[in-house]
Protein backbone atom coordinates (compact mmCIF):
# COMPACT_ATOMS: atom_id res chain seq x y z
CA UNK A 1 0.00 0.00 0.00
CA UNK A 2 0.90 3.79 -0.41
CA UNK A 3 1.49 5.09 2.91
CA UNK A 4 1.48 8.36 4.16
CA UNK A 5 3.97 8.66 7.45
CA UNK A 6 2.92 10.81 10.58
CA UNK A 7 6.45 12.10 11.91
CA UNK A 8 7.45 13.97 14.48
CA UNK A 9 11.22 14.08 14.19
CA UNK A 10 11.10 11.31 17.01
CA UNK A 11 12.44 8.23 17.32
CA UNK A 12 9.24 6.08 17.60
CA UNK A 13 7.46 7.96 14.49
CA UNK A 14 10.63 7.00 12.04
CA UNK A 15 11.22 3.55 13.39
CA UNK A 16 7.23 2.74 12.34
CA UNK A 17 8.12 4.34 9.01
CA UNK A 18 11.03 1.75 8.64
CA UNK A 19 8.32 -0.95 9.73
CA UNK A 20 6.05 -0.06 6.67
CA UNK A 21 8.98 -0.28 4.05
CA UNK A 22 10.25 -3.33 5.61
CA UNK A 23 6.64 -5.09 5.44
CA UNK A 24 6.72 -4.09 1.50
CA UNK A 25 4.56 -1.06 2.04
CA UNK A 26 5.57 2.15 -0.17
CA UNK A 27 6.32 5.50 1.52
CA UNK A 28 5.02 8.46 -1.09
CA UNK A 29 4.31 11.36 1.90
CA UNK A 30 5.49 12.64 4.92
CA UNK A 31 3.27 14.76 7.12
CA UNK A 32 3.66 17.28 10.58
CA UNK A 33 1.51 19.03 12.61
CA UNK A 34 3.98 21.86 13.88
CA UNK A 35 3.37 24.68 16.71
CA UNK A 36 1.90 27.61 15.58
CA UNK A 37 4.20 30.88 14.92
CA UNK A 38 5.97 32.61 18.37
CA UNK A 39 5.36 29.06 19.75
CA UNK A 40 8.54 26.90 20.44
CA UNK A 41 6.34 23.70 21.71
CA UNK A 42 3.05 22.95 21.84
CA UNK A 43 1.29 21.47 25.39
CA UNK A 44 -0.33 18.35 23.20
CA UNK A 45 -1.62 15.26 24.22
CA UNK A 46 -1.04 14.07 20.90
CA UNK A 47 1.93 15.15 19.47
CA UNK A 48 5.25 16.10 19.55
CA UNK A 49 6.44 19.39 18.69
CA UNK A 50 10.32 19.68 20.29
CA UNK A 51 12.62 19.84 17.72
CA UNK A 52 10.13 20.68 14.80
CA UNK A 53 12.44 23.19 13.39
CA UNK A 54 14.21 20.26 11.55
CA UNK A 55 11.18 18.46 10.12
CA UNK A 56 11.47 20.64 7.17
CA UNK A 57 14.80 18.42 6.59
CA UNK A 58 13.31 15.44 7.04
CA UNK A 59 11.86 15.66 3.63
CA UNK A 60 15.10 16.09 1.51
CA UNK A 61 16.75 12.80 3.51
CA UNK A 62 13.93 10.15 2.82
CA UNK A 63 13.37 11.90 -0.36
CA UNK A 64 9.56 12.17 -0.39
CA UNK A 65 7.28 15.35 -0.10
CA UNK A 66 6.14 16.98 3.23
CA UNK A 67 3.12 18.80 4.43
CA UNK A 68 2.52 20.13 7.64
CA UNK A 69 -0.34 22.25 8.97
CA UNK A 70 -0.35 24.45 12.46
CA UNK A 71 -1.81 23.31 15.28
CA UNK A 72 -2.85 25.03 18.71
CA UNK A 73 -2.85 21.54 20.45
CA UNK A 74 -6.42 22.76 22.01
CA UNK A 75 -8.29 19.62 23.91
CA UNK A 76 -11.56 20.04 23.83
CA UNK A 77 -12.38 16.19 23.62
CA UNK A 78 -10.13 14.34 26.27
CA UNK A 79 -13.16 11.11 26.40
CA UNK A 80 -11.24 7.80 25.16
CA UNK A 81 -14.02 6.97 22.91
CA UNK A 82 -13.32 10.21 20.23
CA UNK A 83 -16.16 11.61 18.35
CA UNK A 84 -14.81 14.88 15.74
CA UNK A 85 -15.34 17.58 18.72
CA UNK A 86 -14.53 21.58 16.68
CA UNK A 87 -11.64 22.79 18.22
CA UNK A 88 -10.34 19.52 19.58
CA UNK A 89 -6.51 19.21 18.05
CA UNK A 90 -7.46 15.74 16.84
CA UNK A 91 -9.35 18.10 14.32
CA UNK A 92 -6.01 19.48 13.19
CA UNK A 93 -4.71 15.89 11.99
CA UNK A 94 -7.66 15.47 10.27
CA UNK A 95 -7.43 18.59 7.99
CA UNK A 96 -3.69 17.50 7.49
CA UNK A 97 -4.56 13.99 6.45
CA UNK A 98 -7.37 15.84 3.99
CA UNK A 99 -4.91 17.86 2.42
CA UNK A 100 -2.50 14.92 2.24
CA UNK A 101 -5.54 12.90 0.51
CA UNK A 102 -6.15 15.78 -2.14
CA UNK A 103 -2.46 16.56 -3.03
CA UNK A 104 -1.30 12.91 -3.08
CA UNK A 105 -4.81 10.80 -4.40
CA UNK A 106 -2.92 7.24 -4.06
CA UNK A 107 -2.15 7.27 -0.79
CA UNK A 108 -4.12 4.54 1.04
CA UNK A 109 -2.69 3.94 4.63
CA UNK A 110 -1.06 6.16 7.60
CA UNK A 111 1.82 5.35 9.76
CA UNK A 112 2.31 6.33 13.50
CA UNK A 113 4.33 5.00 15.65
CA UNK A 114 2.16 4.66 18.73
CA UNK A 115 3.83 2.33 21.06
CA UNK A 116 1.50 2.34 24.57
CA UNK A 117 -0.95 5.02 24.25
CA UNK A 118 -4.58 4.18 23.59
CA UNK A 119 -5.90 7.90 23.68
CA UNK A 120 -3.54 8.57 20.53
CA UNK A 121 -4.24 5.01 18.71
CA UNK A 122 -7.65 5.59 18.58
CA UNK A 123 -7.69 9.30 17.75
CA UNK A 124 -5.53 8.27 14.81
CA UNK A 125 -7.88 5.50 14.25
CA UNK A 126 -10.51 7.74 14.25
CA UNK A 127 -9.17 10.45 11.85
CA UNK A 128 -8.08 7.04 9.08
CA UNK A 129 -11.67 5.61 9.27
CA UNK A 130 -13.61 9.13 8.80
CA UNK A 131 -10.95 9.78 5.41
CA UNK A 132 -11.05 6.00 4.03
CA UNK A 133 -7.33 5.33 5.25
CA UNK A 134 -5.75 2.34 6.85
CA UNK A 135 -3.82 2.77 10.01
CA UNK A 136 -0.69 0.91 10.44
CA UNK A 137 1.18 1.01 13.75
CA UNK A 138 3.45 -1.81 13.76
CA UNK A 139 4.86 -0.71 17.03
CA UNK A 140 1.70 -0.98 19.15
CA UNK A 141 2.09 -3.08 22.32
CA UNK A 142 5.44 -4.27 21.21
CA UNK A 143 7.96 -4.60 24.55
CA UNK A 144 9.61 -1.57 25.37
CA UNK A 145 12.76 -2.82 25.83
CA UNK A 146 13.00 -5.12 22.77
CA UNK A 147 11.61 -2.58 20.82
CA UNK A 148 14.55 0.01 22.00
CA UNK A 149 16.91 -2.43 21.30
CA UNK A 150 15.69 -3.57 17.75
CA UNK A 151 15.90 0.14 17.20
CA UNK A 152 19.89 0.74 17.56
CA UNK A 153 20.58 -2.85 16.19
CA UNK A 154 18.53 -1.37 13.05
CA UNK A 155 20.95 1.82 13.03
CA UNK A 156 17.95 4.00 14.10
CA UNK A 157 20.43 6.79 15.38
CA UNK A 158 18.69 9.16 18.11
CA UNK A 159 19.31 11.69 20.53
CA UNK A 160 17.37 12.66 23.50
CA UNK A 161 16.65 16.83 22.96
CA UNK A 162 13.88 16.98 25.99
CA UNK A 163 14.42 14.88 29.18
CA UNK A 164 11.28 15.85 32.28
CA UNK A 165 11.54 12.35 34.64
CA UNK A 166 13.68 11.26 37.88
CA UNK A 167 17.25 9.93 37.03
CA UNK A 168 16.91 12.13 33.86
CA UNK A 169 19.84 15.22 33.88
CA UNK A 170 19.70 17.43 30.87
CA UNK A 171 22.93 18.84 32.02
CA UNK A 172 24.33 14.98 31.50
CA UNK A 173 21.73 13.27 29.03
CA UNK A 174 20.67 15.62 26.87
CA UNK A 175 22.42 14.83 23.06
CA UNK A 176 23.07 11.65 24.34
CA UNK A 177 22.49 8.76 22.22
CA UNK A 178 19.40 6.11 22.46
CA UNK A 179 22.14 3.42 22.02
CA UNK A 180 24.24 5.14 25.21
CA UNK A 181 21.69 5.82 27.45
CA UNK A 182 19.89 2.13 27.15
CA UNK A 183 21.63 0.62 30.20
CA UNK A 184 20.88 3.84 32.15
CA UNK A 185 16.82 3.94 30.83
CA UNK A 186 16.63 0.09 31.50
CA UNK A 187 18.44 0.93 35.52
CA UNK A 188 15.47 4.21 36.11
CA UNK A 189 12.98 1.58 34.42
CA UNK A 190 14.03 -1.08 37.16
CA UNK A 191 14.03 1.66 40.12
CA UNK A 192 11.27 3.98 39.35
CA UNK A 193 9.13 2.07 36.47
CA UNK A 194 10.84 5.06 33.90
CA UNK A 195 9.07 4.07 30.30
CA UNK A 196 12.44 2.91 28.50
CA UNK A 197 10.93 4.56 25.35
CA UNK A 198 9.44 7.67 26.79
CA UNK A 199 6.42 6.72 26.59
CA UNK A 200 4.94 8.76 29.23
CA UNK A 201 7.00 11.91 28.14
CA UNK A 202 9.70 11.16 30.10
CA UNK A 203 12.14 12.41 27.27
CA UNK A 204 11.77 13.39 23.49
CA UNK A 205 14.02 12.20 21.02
CA UNK A 206 15.42 13.28 16.93
CA UNK A 207 16.67 10.77 14.63
CA UNK A 208 19.59 11.97 12.97
CA UNK A 209 19.94 9.06 10.80
CA UNK A 210 18.76 6.18 9.59
CA UNK A 211 18.82 3.27 7.25
CA UNK A 212 15.94 5.54 5.15
CA UNK A 213 17.71 8.57 5.21
CA UNK A 214 19.58 9.27 1.96
CA UNK A 215 22.02 11.63 3.87
CA UNK A 216 22.24 12.21 7.70
CA UNK A 217 20.94 14.87 9.24
CA UNK A 218 24.08 17.48 9.81
CA UNK A 219 24.09 19.27 13.26
CA UNK A 220 23.63 22.67 12.10
CA UNK A 221 20.11 22.82 13.92
CA UNK A 222 21.39 21.53 17.52
CA UNK A 223 22.47 25.04 19.02
CA UNK A 224 19.36 26.18 18.25
CA UNK A 225 17.09 23.58 19.59
CA UNK A 226 18.74 22.59 22.73
CA UNK A 227 18.87 27.23 23.65
CA UNK A 228 15.37 27.03 23.14
CA UNK A 229 14.20 23.71 24.97
CA UNK A 230 16.82 23.64 27.78
CA UNK A 231 15.08 25.51 30.11
CA UNK A 232 11.91 23.12 29.84
CA UNK A 233 14.03 19.89 29.93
Amino acid sequence: MKVVALVSGGKDSCYAAMKCVAYGHELVALANLKPVSNVDEADSYMYQTVGHEVIEAYSKCLGVPLVRLETKAKLANSDMAYEPTPGDEVEDLYQLLSIVKSQYPEVQAVSSGAVLSNYQRLRVENVCSRLGLTSFGYLWKRDQQALLREMIDQQVNAILIKVAAIGLDPNRHLKQSIKAMEPHLILLEKKYGVSVCGEGGEFETLVLDCPLFKQRIGGWFLPQIFSVHRKVA
